[in-house]
C-alpha cells in the first residue's frame, strides 16, 4: 500500500477540551441491506492537533495516520472554516 493513498475526512469540531486533541463529528449515509432505507449516521473521531489551533465549531480536514494513542488515528491537515 502506498503512503499517499491515505484517507482524508472532513468534520466539525465538537470538543477541544483536551491538550493537542480535538474531537470531530463526521456525518455519512448508510443503506440498509434488507429494507433499502438510507439513514444518516455520525462518527466521532479523535484528531491530533499539535499546535492546538482548533476551536469548537471549526470545520477541519484530517488525514489518516499511524496510531498516535489508543484512540487517535488521524492528524490535522488544515482548518477549512473558522467558527464564528
Amino acid at each position: 500500500m502506498e503512503r499517499n493513498k491515505r484517507k482524508t475526512v472532513q468534520g466539525k469540531v465538537v470538543s477541544a477540551k483536551m491538550s493537542k486533541t480535538v474531537v470531530i463529528e463526521v456525518g455519512y449515509t448508510h443503506n440498509h441491506p434488507i429494507f433499502k432505507k438510507i439513514t444518516k449516521k455520525t462518527a466521532r473521531i479523535k484528531v491530533h492537533d499539535e499546535k492546538s489551533e482548533c476551536k469548537e465549531g471549526d470545520i477541519i480536514l484530517a488525514l489518516e495516520t499511524r496510531p498516535l494513542s489508543r484512540e487517535k488515528r488521524h492528524s490535522l491537515i488544515k482548518v477549512i472554516e473558522k467558527a464564528k
